[in-house]
């Protein structure tokens, strides 16, 4: 697979990116957002399973607001994977 652009919805960050290559999870960076946290994660996942990351991440929330950026990531992997099997 490629590198994967995603625009989220509902969070501080602007724009998702990341690589999935040999099935794992690859150089993920964020643009806006909490710069500390965002580059935590990217360096957390770093090589690891996309789906473990989704089943991490999925469904938390920032400040209430029923997304937060980690579930934005979540959500973009899982769609890079469903488009790109």
């Amino acid at each position: 697979m490629a590198t994967f652009d995603y625009t989220p919805h509902g969070v501080c960050a602007r724009k998702i990116t990341f690589d999935i290559v040999d099935g794992k999870l690859h150089d993920v960076g964020f643009v806006g957002g909490c710069n500390g946290n965002l580059k935590a994660i990217g360096v957390l996942l770093e090589g690891k399973d996309p789906m473990e990351a989704v089943r991490l991440l999925k469904g938390n929330d920032c400040s209430g607001r029923g997304t937060s950026c980690a579930d934005q990531l979540a959500i973009a992997v899982e769609k890079a994977l469903a488009e790109n099997p």
